[in-house]
């Protein structure tokens, strides 16, 4: 899977991640849009190292798409725990 996949399974996992987390965030959308961004590819990364899925065929692997909403969840998760105290 391509770095631009990993991006556009980011940008989805973000948008599941504030579904699932709803709230307001410092920086509106586009901050929480890359956070979601970072938190796909991190998860994408993890899907591929912990999982073993191959990174041509894992976009439609459900363990990328569970790891990636995931890493958006906790990189959303820090954000807020960190802009909180601002």
């Amino acid at each position: 899977m391509g770095i631009l996949a990993w991006i556009l399974l980011g940008l989805l996992a973000g948008i599941i991640a504030k579904w699932l987390m709803p709230g307001k965030d410092p920086g509106g959308i586009i901050v929480t849009t890359l956070i979601g961004i970072a938190g796909g590819l991190l998860g994408g990364w993890l899907g591929k190292v912990i999982f073993g899925v191959d990174s041509v065929d894992g976009f439609f692997e459900l363990s990328t798409w569970i790891a990636a909403i995931v890493g958006a969840l906790i990189l959303l998760a820090v954000y807020r725990l960190f802009t909180r105290h601002r």
